[in-house]
């Protein structure tokens, strides 16, 4: 569990982590190299689910040495998707990390939204919709590895 208490923001118990696969966690399909230590240590403290459309057909592949759940989205409306999955798990105790169109929904309704702008950049609402913007993957797993800093930014 992953525990964040900012002043005005309020108080929130993540035990699970919902994370977009392609533009957030990878580049071209391949899972970014710098994220693969923090994923690991991450699985520890809560929960982690890969919600991705799979467009290159390697996230199982790219992923399969995680502790981690897997959804690969079938529909049309992949944002609609998305937010779907985190109202199921309980959007009160779901952090979600994502950069595109179809996650903007998904970082509304989470306790917690956190938009990377990565190599593939990122989706002007998305990063509207966000709690917190990160530059990299690297720096939004590494918040919530360490919820200390981000009491700090989400600070009222």
């Amino acid at each position: 569990m992953i525990a964040i208490d900012a002043p005005g923001w309020g108080r929130r118990q993540i035990e699970h982590v919902v994370l977009d696969f392609n533009g957030t966690l990878a580049c071209d399909g391949r899972l970014l190299a710098e994220a693969e230590e923090l994923l690991a240590r991450l699985s520890i403290k809560a929960r982690v689910h890969l919600c991705s459309a799979d467009h290159y057909g390697t996230v199982a592949d790219e992923t399969r040495r995680f502790d981690l759940a897997l959804k690969v989205l079938k529909g049309a409306n992949h944002a609609e998707e998305k937010m779907e999955f985190v109202r199921r798990l309980g959007p009160l105790q779901v952090a979600a990390v994502g950069n595109g169109s179809a996650d903007t929904q998904m970082l509304r309704e989470a306790a917690l939204g956190i938009c990377v702008v990565g190599p593939e950049g990122a989706c002007p609402q998305t990063l509207v919709a966000a709690d917190v913007v990160c530059v990299s993957i690297t720096e939004a797993l590494g918040l919530l590895l360490h919820p200390g800093r981000l009491a700090a930014t989400l600070r009222r």
